[in-house]
């Protein structure tokens, strides 16, 4: 039995919750609306992004005056002059996690204060002001509560949380933002993937693309590393593939997959079983709260070597050749544990196993079982 630490309540109550930069501000403003919309019929069929709760929590910022009062308040348009930094430069980054009901009807999240910790780097890197992610997280606690009737009663479906932060300085001059909003707004999701909740996908490796590269912003959850990624997301879809394996340098180094990380479940070189995934030390990878998840869990099962280490498209059709591939595997908020089942790498095809009794199918119930509370 293994239980993670970091799991919010948001059915605490928090009723007066200040947001703190360097001073205390005003208390979290309500504005609750009476016109709340019908709820989807069945929640497990939601598509990921698509539908909405009623309302938002908005929190905005300038040079002068620091942070404004929080507000709850119905979800709606946000008005912005055309010159604003963030339509011209980028100025934004975002987080993704989820709010899980409980078999005892409670809510909870996961490993929120590690979301809170990468955002944070995340708007240093960018330029953003800080802010005090334990208020911050209070403050979306408490959005949800307010939407609780939103968080799906199935195990296979979520409400997902999607906190963001974007520079709204009305000038066209290429400097750090003087005013910015910091925003959550939440929807319920099911499975992310249209082949099913847990089925095997297809992948595009093609050295020509690269996601982020050595001394960039790859570790960073910036809006910037994901818009010209769809481009060549389109051109998996047109060969056949659901997602892109992203690939770096003259020795193709397997990195993530789409928008998660890899991991590599196989028989190393040294005949020894080995999980392994990018290491962090490089800037390359972002580093994912299910990422770290899966090592925490895998390290503290001790049933096989866990190592963060660099694997290349050479060691790994090498390894197939010899059958030492077990399986290989993604990992990331939106879809918690995704199999591989094939790479069309340079248009050949390698085909992956995907074992009934997978390390993947293990992990996807683990985390499900941590997420829910059954352990």
């Amino acid at each position: 039995m293994y239980s993670l630490p970091h799991t919010y309540p948001s059915s605490t109550n928090i009723k007066h919750v200040p947001f703190l930069s360097h001073k205390q501000a005003d208390d979290l403003v309500y504005d609750i609306t009476k016109d709340r919309k019908p709820k989807p019929a069945n929640m497990d069929e939601c598509k990921f992004g698509r539908e909405f709760t009623d309302h938002m929590l908005s929190i905005e910022w300038n040079k002068d005056e620091g942070w404004n009062r929080p507000v709850i308040q119905p979800l709606q348009n946000i008005s912005l002059h055309p010159a604003t930094a963030v339509f011209h430069y980028a100025t934004e980054l975002f987080e993704g996690m989820k709010a899980y009901r409980t078999p005892e009807n409670e809510i909870s999240f996961f490993r929120p204060q590690m979301n809170m910790d990468r955002m944070l780097r995340s708007a240093h890197r960018a330029c953003l002001p800080q802010f005090d992610g334990e208020e911050f997280l209070k403050c979306i606690a408490e959005l949800v509560r307010v939407e609780q009737e939103w968080v799906p009663n199935s195990r296979n479906a979520s409400l997902y949380m999607r906190p963001t932060f974007i520079g709204t300085e009305p000038t066209l001059g290429v400097d750090k933002s003087g005013s910015a909003l910091l925003y959550c707004i939440l929807c319920p999701v099911g499975s992310y993937f249209s082949t099913g909740t847990f089925e095997p996908v297809s992948l595009m490796a093609d050295p020509r693309y690269i996601r982020a590269s050595k001394g960039g912003f790859g570790a960073y959850k910036l809006g910037s590393n994901y818009g010209p990624t769809i481009r060549v997301q389109e051109e998996a879809a047109k060969k056949g593939c659901e997602q892109v394996l992203w690939l770096y340098g003259s020795d193709h180094k397997i990195t993530e997959v789409g928008t998660m990380n890899m991991f590599i479940h196989w028989y190393n070189e040294d005949g020894e079983k080995e999980l392994a995934t990018m290491g962090l030390d490089e800037g390359i990878v972002l580093p994912g709260i299910t990422r770290q998840s899966i090592l925490d869990i895998t390290r503290e099962w001790g049933d096989f070597k866990v190592t963060e280490r660099t694997i290349t498209m050479s060691d790994l059709t090498k390894a197939l050749n010899e059958n030492r591939l077990i399986e290989m595997f993604g990992a990331g908020t939106a879809c918690v544990v995704c199999p591989i089942k094939r790479i069309l790498y340079v248009d050949q095809p390698l085909y992956i196993p995907t074992p009934v009794d997978s390390l993947a199918l293990r992990l996807y119930k683990s985390l499900g079982a941590i997420q829910v509370s059954f352990i």
